[in-house]
């Protein structure tokens, strides 16, 4: 599994710790990512995401996560994410985008 978050697409970064004799080595920052359970209640099923901590603000921020996928284009969405909302999708019988 990939660290990067399904929602903001937060990736590790990379970078050089630089002593005082300027010798560089090599520095990754990872992502603050955590693995959170959603509960769907028009598809009566728990979802289990790989989130940064942003994101799970982001989630918050909008309302949760169905409010989420049904406003988001399919085009900025996960490949895990895309399958739910498919799903939501059909249970609601929304037409998406």
């Amino acid at each position: 599994m990939s660290r990067v978050c399904q929602i903001t697409g937060k990736k590790p970064m990379r970078g050089h710790n630089v002593s005082h004799a300027n010798n560089k080595t090599l520095k990754i920052q990872d992502v603050n990512l955590q693995t959170k359970r959603y509960f769907l209640a028009e598809l009566n099923q728990w979802v289990r995401i790989r989130l940064s901590t942003r994101g799970i603000r982001t989630l918050t921020k909008v309302g949760g996560l169905s409010p989420y996928l049904l406003k988001t284009p399919n085009a900025e969405l996960d490949t895990d994410l895309r399958a739910i909302k498919r799903a939501l999708a059909k249970r609601l019988k929304i037409q998406t985008r």
